[in-house]
């Protein structure tokens, strides 16, 4: 701090502004994605005469991130921070999302149980080691995620299961993420295995869901990435 103020000049200024500017297409592509880590250190002196004991060291760190994805922001680009967030869906009665909630809920619990068969899966997006990404602009890899999870349903529940649409093929993870149904079609390397659930549900519930996952991935500014990964969590 320029000047040595007092601690009485700091505490009338309450915050203090530090502006960092990332010159346009400097980042990476394709939605000029900068991140950077912010780390204060702050040391203090006291006066002639006086000690102190554990004065200074590192505040906190912040992971500050600036992208350009017009689809989940209309202006310029904007500023958050590269944190794991956290989709939370309702499984109590009355909440409009109950039933994929309890759905994503068994897919966690008992793995085994769910649709298509295979006793080893362990569905992702429960932990930060292990979390689930945004898929957006590779339509066709979403529309391959839905085909998928829509073949399980005609398998199991029949090939008449939507029941003139009052039901609709619910899978998990999302198709909108690159751990949806297909992704071992899509991806060499991935486990060759059935790591997904799906099964039919009201068509209501299901697509009030989808709406909470959309205003989620817009408000936390989920971009279509490896390394921007979310979580979901039931209650």
């Amino acid at each position: 701090m320029p000047g040595a103020p007092s601690f009485d000049q700091l505490a009338k200024m309450k915050t203090f502004k530090h502006t960092v500017k990332a010159a346009s297409k400097q980042g990476s592509k394709p939605d000029d994605t900068v991140f950077a880590v912010y780390e204060p250190i702050i040391s203090i002196t006291p006066p002639p005469g006086c000690t102190l004991n554990g004065a200074g060291g590192k505040l906190f760190m912040l992971a500050p991130r600036w992208d350009k994805a017009t689809y989940v922001s209309r202006d310029d680009g904007a500023a958050a921070f590269s944190y794991l967030s956290t989709l939370t869906y309702s499984s109590k009665t009355g909440a409009p999302e109950k039933a994929v909630a309890e759905h994503i809920k068994m897919a966690y619990s008992s793995p085994g149980a769910t649709k298509p068969v295979n006793p080893a899966k362990k569905i992702p997006g429960q932990s930060a080691s292990n979390p689930l990404d945004r898929l957006f602009r590779d339509a066709d890899r979403r529309k391959k995620n839905r085909s998928e999870a829509i073949k399980v349903c005609e398998k199991y529940w029949g090939k008449k299961y939507s029941q003139n649409s009052k039901y609709q093929c619910d899978e998990f993870p999302f198709a909108t993420t690159y751990q949806g149904a297909a992704q071992s079609l899509s991806e060499p390397t991935a486990p060759k295995q059935n790591n997904f659930s799906a099964m039919p549900l009201v068509t209501a519930e299901n697509r009030d869901a989808g709406i909470l996952l959309g205003q989620f991935m817009t408000k936390n500014r989920i971009i279509d990435a490896k390394d921007d990964g979310f979580i979901v969590q039931i209650k």
